[in-house]
């Protein structure tokens, strides 16, 4: 289940999403029902800001896309284990 997330995270990464695209379709794919609430709380904290940062051009001090992105991989790595 987790693995459209991933491809689209790998969208992100590769420019063949716009933050706001990538951020609509996260929220739209489920989460496995074993992951506790608070993982879903998490990933909607990291996708607002990867929607604020999309509010600067190129990276600023506050928002750096691709450190987002990184912890989006860890929360996403971090999901495929509570989900196991």
């Amino acid at each position: 289940m987790l693995d459209h997330h991933q491809a689209t995270l790998a969208q992100l990464r590769a420019g063949a999403l716009d933050a706001h695209a990538f951020c609509a379709a996260w929220r739209a794919l489920p989460l496995p029902a074993a992951l506790p609430p608070r993982y879903a709380q998490v990933r909607d904290q990291l996708l607002d800001r990867i929607e604020s940062s999309a509010l600067f051009s190129g990276e600023s001090c506050s928002f750096s896309q691709a450190d987002l992105a990184d912890a989006l991989q860890q929360w996403l790595d971090k999901a495929r284990e509570g989900a196991a």
